[in-house]
């Protein structure tokens, strides 16, 4: 599969240079330094490239928007048009100082994007920290973690189900785009238990059934 990743911070270049090692093609875009995004491409091997936000689009069968929710205008702006594609997204609507969400409830950070983008096929998942998914293994204490993930696409969810299990996480379909206000608060949990509580980056979630 093409991805294309919009946003090469610590989540963007975590799971593109996992997917790259699982025989993905990536395009690797937005970052403020040029010299570090190709840098980044060169880390993730002979399957990863850099370009532009609107190559990246280009070039995506699944478009990764990976980038803070300051910055959203800024990189849908810079990607163009995304018709017709899977735009999986894995913002939340963190404050700058991880005190709280700035939207949630009645809608989420998903859900306005997908606003801006209406011609895309949103998806979101919060998959776990971004030191998790840099590391060898992304299981802890040998269990996979659970991942949720929502949309309003049969297709755009199965194709995100796929590369959530690509970096050996356990996808959980939460069903329509608007259990995202759900997902994030869980997600901004997380990040409470992580740094709030103490506990560090090494902490997920799992979802019993049977």
């Amino acid at each position: 599969m093409n991805i294309g990743i919009i946003g090469s911070g610590n989540m963007g270049t975590s799971m593109g240079k996992a997917w790259a090692a699982k025989g993905h093609k990536v395009l690797f875009s937005f970052s403020q330094d040029a010299a570090k995004l190709r840098a980044v491409a060169e880390a993730a091997g002979p399957a990863a490239s850099s370009g532009t936000p609107s190559e990246a689009v280009a070039f995506g069968d699944v478009i990764l928007l990976a980038v803070p929710w300051g910055a959203i205008a800024e990189a849908l702006k810079a990607a163009g048009a995304i018709k017709g594609k899977v735009l999986f997204t894995c913002v939340n609507s963190l404050k700058p100082d991880f005190s709280g969400l700035e939207v949630g409830t009645t809608t989420s950070a998903a859900e306005e994007i997908a606003k801006l983008v209406p011609e895309a096929k949103a998806v979101e998942s919060i998959p776990p920290m971004a030191q998790i998914l840099a590391a060898d293994s992304h299981r802890l204490a040998g269990q996979q973690i659970g991942t949720f993930y929502c949309g309003n696409d049969a297709d755009a969810k199965a194709a995100v189900a796929s590369l959530l299990r690509d970096l050996d996480l356990d996808p959980v379909d939460a069903g329509p785009l608007t259990s995202a206000r759900y997902i994030e608060p869980a997600g901004m949990l997380v990040v409470q238990m992580g740094y709030g509580m103490g506990l560090g980056s090494n902490v997920g979630m799992k979802l019993l059934r049977e």
